[in-house]
């Protein structure tokens, strides 16, 4: 009976039939031994041109490239080193400018000056032909000018109601009431309604010429006023300023009915154009009779104190 081959002792090698490489060696003794080898025990000097290609083509080896990676993060750091030094010295000049110091930057800057030479000809640099300014407070070595103001005599006391105008919506409104500002009555509003909605009144009649001439003269006046010595009552509800003194061309003189030849019945209107230095006023007057055309009257300075008179 036949048994099986023992097993191999435990932990013995197994051979290998395959011949073992030998290691690629680059150190210089093994490169020594190498050389005396091949030539029989004598020693080949090799030029250091060999010597410089042999290094080339030889692989490094890991302390070649771990000191090239260190030298690498060296350079690195010096160049970060470089560039935080610069930034913080930019920063450091800007804050002090800001501060009102000047810099050693600054200090150290080169300022080149040019001469300025006059041109020939009657005209001349500004700098030769600016006055001096007037002596006054001196500040650091800068003159200045201090410049002052003050009223004369005759103005040290100011008129409010010379300097502005009324809030008048209508022009010729606001130039009147600035030369009535005394007189004007409290609470007078320019604005007030007018009653104007067109010539409502009939041709040639008193009161056709009266709306007919305030609006040729840009003043303000009412369309159903009613008859002529209705006028007064009519122009009072609507807001105007009604008295007894004539002031501006255009006022509107108002007739009782049978005051001055006025009639009985209706009463009358009229449009004063002219003031005359003694009181005594012009007027512009129509009626029916008139077909359209006016005529001018004169009334004393009493007579015209006894009238209504509406002014805007």
């Amino acid at each position: 009976m036949s048994r099986p081959a023992h097993k191999a002792p435990f932990g013995a090698k197994r051979r290998s039939n395959r011949a073992t490489a030998p290691r690629a060696v680059h150190s210089v003794r093994a490169v020594g031994k190498i050389q005396a080898e091949a030539a029989d025990g004598a020693v080949v000097g090799l030029s250091s041109a060999v010597i410089d290609k042999i290094n080339e083509v030889a692989p490094p080896t890991r302390r070649a490239l771990r000191l090239e990676r260190e030298g690498q993060t060296r350079r690195r750091y010096a160049v970060a080193s470089v560039s935080l030094a610069a930034l913080v010295a930019t920063t450091t000049l800007s804050m002090t400018n800001s501060n009102g110091r000047t810099s050693l930057a600054s200090e150290r800057t080169v300022t080149t000056s040019t001469t300025l030479t006059p041109s020939a000809g009657t005209a001349a640099s500004r700098s030769e032909s600016r006055a001096r300014l007037n002596d006054g407070p001196s500040d650091g070595g800068v003159v200045r000018d201090e410049g002052r103001w003050s009223l004369g005599g005759a103005n040290s006391a100011l008129d409010v109601n010379k300097m502005s105008k009324s809030l008048a919506n209508n022009p010729h409104v606001a130039e009147f009431m600035d030369m009535d500002a005394q007189s004007l009555p409290q609470g007078f509003d320019p604005n007030h309604p007018t009653g104007d909605v067109g010539n409502a009144y009939e041709f040639s009649q008193c009161t056709w010429w009266a709306y007919t001439r305030r609006v040729q003269l840009g003043l303000p006046v009412g369309s159903h006023m009613g008859n002529g010595a209705d006028w007064g009552a009519t122009a009072r509800k609507l807001g105007y300023w009604v008295d007894n003194v004539p002031r501006h061309t255009g006022d509107i003189l108002v007739f009782a009915p049978g005051q001055n030849g006025a009639h009985p019945e209706y009463g009358h209107v009229a449009i004063i154009e002219k003031i005359n230095p003694d009181g005594s006023i012009v007027t512009s007057e129509c009626g029916d009779v008139c077909h359209g055309k006016t005529y001018s009257k004169t009334y004393t300075a009493a007579q015209a104190a006894e009238h209504e008179i509406i002014h805007y």
